[in-house]
């Protein structure tokens, strides 16, 4: 196995090590907001090294296919996640889900 492979297998287990702190984060935080936080960042940010990854290892294989369909998906990935977690949030603050006590709510004091 050549050195530049071991680089895309690194790239794979980095990113998975990020998946699995946003699981672990969706269990460890208190409420709504914070668990989305967590999920999102810490998983797209494990995405980005992922697909690099996938897309390093087509590179190297010579498959271009292989290469450019997960940069692709990475494209879609990093526009769709933003909007789906301002979504959710907006969407839990207008159903009356609000954050911790400790947290402070700018929104919730300008509607006041």
């Amino acid at each position: 196995m050549s050195g530049l492979v071991l680089i895309s297998y690194g790239l794979i287990a980095f990113g998975m090590i990020f998946h699995a702190l946003g699981a672990i984060s969706l269990f460890r935080f208190p409420d709504v907001y914070t668990r989305m936080h967590g999920t999102t960042m810490i998983t797209t940010f494990g995405s980005i090294f992922v697909i690099l990854g996938v897309a390093f290892y087509g590179f190297l294989a010579n498959d271009f296919a292989l290469a450019a369909h997960p940069l692709i998906a990475l494209a879609f990935l990093l526009l769709a996640a933003p909007a789906s977690s301002h979504a959710t949030a907006r969407a839990a603050h207008r159903s009356g889900v609000y954050p911790k006590p400790a947290i402070v709510d700018r929104l919730r004091e300008a509607e006041k």
